[in-house]
């Protein structure tokens, strides 16, 4: 019997020219706040973690300390390559509901530790879950976020990390004040906040609807639909107006996937896209060692070099937080208006020049720990904004089937980088008796921020208020019926089979 040659039948859609052309209302804030408390948690669970309440009671030393946060980060880079393929599969509800019920699971029950080793088995849970949600949840915003405010949106949501870091310092205050709980109490209570605030976010993402542009490529096409009608109805009733009717020429074609290979991510990857993933691993991994290094060692700095006491960096702490939270919240917009590039290029190349000028103001002794934060407060009020869009441009780059795995391999290759920063600027500070090893960090970090903002400005791509299938063709566009993708590179055919 001779097998058939017949092609697959294309489904034309409308989908996401109708969820672009879609007015801000309440139905999107609900995506925001639903969506957007992912990196608020992790934040919190980053200054948890470094107050290390729990280092007497359970018996820990420092290096033990540091493995904890170790491992937490270990659990990330798991969690965003598992779940950031099955949320591919799966879909994007199911895994924002899964990822956070894993992150609620493992930070409750590290508040309840008997011992150190229970303590590293939960963080490495919490981790699982945030990781996943890294992957799940960007995919899932771009997707629901009407074209003309994806960068500002996900900028935003991306920056509300440093939010979750200030919520974590004052919980750090409260809980860990003798005055306040006795030692062996305010420690656990803090790991209960982020679960707290996680059971409300579950609540909300119940009523968020599966990505339509997801269901529409997986041959759900009337649930598609189904689902952008539903939309509609809520925007409609919001505004008090009438959508107008979406022309049949925006339509696109496309022919469901039930998955997509390995094979075929690689060769997307490196083959019809090699200028993309050069600038998403540049801008991933540059921003994702300046964070790391200045981050974790911004408070041995203050005391090695400018006799800060321990119980008093909190304090330092809170307005470079704050600087980190406001910038993604001012600047975001331009993304939108005045172009990805060209703000990729200004973020990340004042924050290098910022950073580098303040390494030799500090190299000449002329700063003290006022100054030399408030140099690190302007610096990552850039940095914060461009970081956050290393994690939009990766997401807006690549076909929507395999979206979710490539921030997943992106940000899992940056955390892995990244990783050695702590360590190296750690060596570099050494007991503060010599700055020109730490000033070379600086300017070192700087130089790099610099250079990954120029690689972007180069070699990336113009998406600012364009629908995601103008920036990259789906993988199941059916053939022939591919538009052009913006900058002139090669599209990427649906090759079935």
């Amino acid at each position: 019997m001779s097998q058939s040659t017949e092609r697959p039948r294309g489904v034309r859609s409308l989908v996401p020219a109708r969820m672009d052309r879609l007015p801000w209302t309440r139905f999107h804030w609900m995506v925001v706040f639903g969506l957007g408390v992912s990196w608020i948690l992790d934040g919190l669970e980053i200054q948890i973690i470094a107050s290390n309440g729990f280092q007497k009671e359970l018996g820990m030393d420092s290096a033990q300390v540091g493995l904890a946060g170790t491992i937490y980060l270990v659990g990330q880079v798991v969690g965003a390559l598992v779940f950031g393929r099955l949320a591919d599969k799966w879909g994007r509800k199911k895994l924002f509901i899964i990822t956070l019920a894993i992150y609620l699971v493992g930070s409750a029950a590290a508040g309840l530790s008997p011992n150190m080793e229970f303590l590293f088995a939960m963080r490495f849970i919490a981790g699982l879950g945030i990781g996943g949600e890294y992957a799940a949840i960007n995919s899932a915003i771009d997707e629901l976020i009407p074209s003309h405010y994806r960068g500002r949106v996900d900028i935003a949501i991306n920056g509300t990390y440093w939010g979750g870091a200030a919520l974590g310092s004052v919980a750090n205050l409260f809980f860990l004040n003798p005055d306040n709980f006795a030692e062996n109490i305010g420690w656990r209570l803090a790991f209960f906040i982020g679960p707290i605030l996680g059971l409300v976010m579950i609540y909300m993402r119940r009523h968020i609807p599966e990505s339509p542009r997801w269901l529409m490529t997986h041959g759900k096409e009337d649930q598609a639909e189904k689902t952008v009608d539903e939309i509609e109805a809520k925007v409609e009733k919001d505004t008090g107006k009438k959508l107008d009717p979406v022309p049949q020429d925006q339509a696109i074609e496309v022919v469901p996937l039930d998955r997509v290979p390995f094979k075929k991510i690689a060769s997307v990857l490196i083959r019809d896209y090699p200028n993309r993933t050069v600038v998403g691993l540049t801008m991933m991994i540059t921003q994702s060692f300046l964070y790391n290094a200045i981050f974790f060692t911004y408070a041995l700095a203050l005391q090695n070099f400018y006799g800060v006491e321990n119980d008093a960096v909190q304090y330092f702490f809170f307005p470079f937080a704050i600087g980190n939270l406001v910038g993604p919240l001012v600047l975001g917009h331009l993304f939108d208006t005045w172009g990805r590039r060209k703000m990729i290029l200004l973020t990340y190349g004042l924050s290098g020049i910022i950073l580098t000028v303040s390494g030799f103001l500090f190299q000449a002794e002329v700063l003290n720990a006022t100054t030399q934060t408030v140099f690190w407060c302007v610096a990552f009020f850039f940095a914060s904004a461009g970081a956050s869009s290393a994690y939009l441009t990766v997401s807006e780059l690549f076909p929507l089937e395999m979206r979710s795995q490539v921030i997943s391999y992106f940000f899992s290759i940056a955390q892995i980088c990244g990783s050695v920063a702590p360590l190296l600027f750690g060596v570099l500070i050494g007991d503060g008796a010599d700055r020109g090893p730490i000033t070379i960090g600086y300017v070192g970090a700087g130089l790099i921020m610099v250079l990954g903002g120029i690689i972007a400005f180069v070699f990336g791509v113009n998406s600012e208020r364009k629908s995601l299938e103008a920036v990259t063709n789906p993988l199941s566009l059916v053939e022939g019926g591919e538009k052009k993708t913006v900058e002139g590179e090669r599209t990427t055919k649906a090759r079935r089979g």
